[in-house]
C-alpha cells in the first residue's frame, strides 16, 4: 500500500452529515439529547424524577468507546485485545479487585478478534459517537435508580424503553409531526446547537468541484431534518454543491447489504415515493446501498474503479464499513484531536454564545474522561512487584486498521492544496502516522507501547 493518501487522487468525495460536515455545539447538543430521553422514561414509563436533574459533574461519566453490557448493567471499556481495562455498575466505577474478578485477564465474553465486530447487539450496545453518547450517562443513571430501589439489582430489563424514547423523538415523521423534544427544540433555535459552516470549508468544497470531483452526501437522517441543518450551515443553496445526497441511509446497512435488501426510493416533499431497480442519475434519494450508488459512479466518472473518499465520525456507521465492504479510503471526524495538545478542549462556542444559555453545562463530550482515562491509550496493573503496562484501547485499534487518516475536524485540512500528500495509517507506518495534524499528545508521548 502506498504511504501516502491524497485528494488529489479520489474520483469521488463523500461526507457523513452530523459530526462530520455539522459540528454540533457538544455541551448544548448533548443535554437537549439527554432531556429527549430522560422525559420519555419518567412521563411516559415512570422512572425515578431524579434522572431529569444532571450536573455539570456527571457528563465526566461519558467517553466514546465504551460497551453496556445489556443484562448486568455494567460500561466496560476493552484494550486492544478484549481484555477489560476498566469497569463500571451504573455510574459507579469498579474498584481493581471487583474488576479482577469480574473479568480477569481474560477477553471479553462477548468480543471477536475482528476489531470490525458488530457495535448492535442484543446483548450490548457501544457508545461510538456524539449522539450516542448522553444516552450513556442516562442508562448508566438508569441502573444507579434500578439498583438502589431493588436492593442490588443482578439483571436488567430497561433496554426496551430506551429504544421506545428513540422510535418517539427519531422516529422518521418525528421532524414533520414535531413530535419528541429533539425537533422541535433544533427547529426553534438552531444556532444554539449548530456550527455554521466555517467559510474556508465552504471554498474547499467548491473547489473540490471545481476540480472535477462528485461530491456525495450520505446521511442517515431523513431529508427533512439534512435540509434544515445543510440550510443552516451551508446556505440554501447547498444542494448546488453535491452531485448526489442519500438521505434515511441506514448506515452501517447501506454499505453491507446487497441491493435487493435496500434499493433507492425516489423523493417528493420529504416522503419516499418509488424504490428503484438502478440508480441511473444524479440527484436526491433515500435508503439504497453502496454497490449501486458504486455503478453510477463508473458511469459518472468514465472510470472501471473509481477511487472513492468517504468522511465521516461514526467508526461503526461509517469508517469500518466504507472501508471493510466498499474498500473506499475513509478519514475519520476525531473530534478528540481538538485542543489536545495544549490539554485544554476547545473553545465549544464560539464568544458571543458564552453566557447566552441558562441551566446545567455538559463538558465538551470531546474532552478527557477522569473516570476512564483516555480514549487512545490506558495502564494494565502488572503483576506484584512490576510496573503498570500501557496498552492501546480497542478504538485507538479501530481507528488505525480501518481509517486513511484521522483529523479534528474538515476546517484542519481545508486550507491544504489538494494534492497534499497525508502520512495514511498502515502496519508499515508508525502508529501515529495517520493523525493530521498532530497525533494525540498522549500517543506521541508513549510510542512504544505494549500491543498485547
Amino acid at each position: 500500500m502506498a504511504q501516502h493518501f491524497s485528494l488529489a487522487a479520489c474520483d469521488v468525495v463523500g461526507f457523513d452529515m452530523d459530526h462530520t460536515l455539522c459540528r454540533y455545539n457538544l455541551p448544548e447538543s448533548a443535554l437537549l439529547i439527554y432531556n429527549s430521553f430522560a422525559q420519555f422514561l419518567v412521563k411516559e414509563k415512570g422512572y425515578d424524577k431524579e434522572l431529569l436533574t444532571v450536573t455539570p459533574e456527571d457528563w465526566d461519566f461519558c467517553c466514546k468507546g465504551l460497551a453496556l453490557d445489556l443484562e448486568d448493567g455494567n460500561f466496560i471499556k476493552l484494550a486492544d485485545n478484549g481484555t477489560v481495562l476498566r469497569a463500571s455498575h451504573g455510574t459507579k466505577m469498579m474498584p481493581p479487585e471487583a474488576l479482577a474478578e469480574a473479568y480477569g485477564q481474560k477477553e471479553w465474553k462477548h468480543f471477536m478478534s475482528d476489531t470490525g465486530m458488530a457495535c448492535r447487539s442484543g446483548k450490548y450496545y457501544f457508545y461510538d459517537n456524539y449522539f450516542d453518547l448522553p444516552g450513556a450517562l442516562l442508562c448508566a443513571r438508569v441502573v444507579d435508580s434500578l439498583t438502589k430501589q431493588n436492593n442490588g439489582q443482578k439483571t436488567f430489563d430497561f433496554w426496551k424503553d430506551i429504544v421506545a424514547g428513540i422510535q418517539h423523538n427519531y422516529k422518521m415523521s418525528a421532524f414533520k409531526e414535531n413530535c419528541g423534544i429533539y425537533f422541535p427544540e433544533i427547529k426553534r433555535d438552531p444556532g444554539r446547537y449548530l456550527h455554521t459552516c466555517p467559510e474556508s470549508v465552504k471554498k474547499w468544497l467548491q473547489q473540490l468541484k471545481n476540480a472535477g470531483k462528485i461530491l456525495l452526501l450520505i446521511t442517515s437522517s431523513h431529508s427533512d431534518y439534512c435540509r434544515l441543518l445543510c440550510e443552516y450551515i451551508l446556505g440554501n443553496d447547498f444542494t448546488d454543491l453535491f452531485d448526489i445526497v442519500i438521505t434515511n441511509a441506514l448506515k452501517p446497512g447501506f454499505f453491507s447489504h446487497l441491493p435487493s435488501q435496500r434499493p433507492f426510493w425516489t423523493l417528493e416533499k420529504d416522503e419516499e415515493q418509488e424504490a428503484l431497480p438502478s440508480l441511473d442519475k444524479p440527484g436526491w434519494y433515500s435508503q439504497g446501498n453502496a454497490v449501486h450508488l458504486y455503478e453510477l459512479l463508473k458511469k459518472m466518472t468514465g472510470r472501471n474503479e473509481p477511487k472513492v473518499v468517504y468522511f465521516g465520525d461514526s467508526m461503526h456507521s461509517d469508517i469500518f464499513p466504507a472501508r471493510h465492504y466498499s474498500n473506499w479510503e475513509t478519514v475519520l471526524i476525531l473530534e478528540e484531536l481538538r485542543g489536545d495538545r495544549d490539554g485544554k478542549p476547545e473553545e465549544s462556542e464560539p464568544l458571543e454564545k458564552k453566557g447566552k444559555y441558562e441551566g446545567p453545562k455538559a463538558k465538551p463530550l470531546n474532552t478527557l474522561s477522569k473516570k476512564w482515562g483516555s480514549f487512545f491509550i490506558d495502564s494494565v496493573s502488572g503483576l506484584e512487584n512490576t510496573e503498570d503496562s500501557l496498552v492501546y484501547t480497542w478504538s485507538c485499534k479501530r481507528i488505525s486498521t480501518y481509517s486513511t487518516i484521522a483529523i479534528p475536524s474538515l476546517e484542519a485540512i481545508a486550507e491544504l492544496p489538494l494534492d497534499y500528500k497525508f502520512l495514511r495509517f498502515s502496519s508499515s507506518n508508525s502508529k501515529t502516522a495517520g493523525y493530521y495534524p498532530n497525533p494525540p499528545l498522549i500517543l506521541s508521548n508513549n510510542e512504544t507501547l505494549t500491543t498485547k
